[in-house]
């Protein structure tokens, strides 16, 4: 028993480790108090004013990116449209250009075949001359052949120049008779 006295005295003297001693707790306690009050009134308000500017930054970075994002949706309508104004200017382009290609074609032909059927009267004019012509040359040259070969069966000459044309106008009348019936 002695000895658990002994052991007992000994433990009251001894530290416990789990209670520290009274002025250690005073001075730890002292010192949290003030170490909070420095926090508090010198840290804390840093943080916060920080995190107000952050929270600024990050609220004004998304209102500029709703602003940008809206900009970018009204260009893009505006460039559709635009897309869409060119895209139906171009088809009536193309429209009027066809409009324009098929008369333009319409008058090219109409003038073609305004200058065909001039050179086809003009052509009809020249051939009708050139007949008239080559008729009046046959004419004379059958009228003279006529007037020779008359003069070698009546064996005189046919100077006289009324008789002369009476023989003729009387052989070619023949001729045309003749092939007139032959015509037909």
């Amino acid at each position: 028993m002695t000895y658990l006295l002994s052991v007992g005295v000994r433990a009251a003297e001894e530290p416990k480790p789990l209670l520290p001693e009274t002025a250690e707790i005073i001075i730890g306690l002292v010192a949290f108090v003030i170490l909070l009050w420095i926090i508090t009134k010198k840290v804390v308000p840093v943080f916060e004013k920080m995190y107000a500017e952050r929270t600024e930054a990050i609220e004004g970075g998304l209102v500029k990116a709703e602003e940008a994002q809206a900009q970018a949706a009204a260009a893009l309508e505006q460039y559709q449209a635009q897309l869409a104004d060119a895209r139906g200017e171009a088809g009536q382009i193309r429209e009027e250009a066809r409009t324009q290609g098929a008369s333009i074609l319409a008058e090219m032909r109409q003038q073609a075949q305004a200058e065909a059927d001039r050179l086809v009267a003009n052509a009809q004019v020249q051939i009708e001359a050139e007949r008239s012509s080559a008729i009046a040359s046959l004419h004379a040259e059958v009228g003279t052949l006529a007037s020779q070969l008359a003069e070698k069966i009546v064996g005189e000459s046919l100077t006289d120049d009324e008789r002369q044309q009476r023989v003729i106008d009387r052989f070619l009348a023949d001729l045309e008779s003749e092939s007139s019936g032959q015509a037909n």
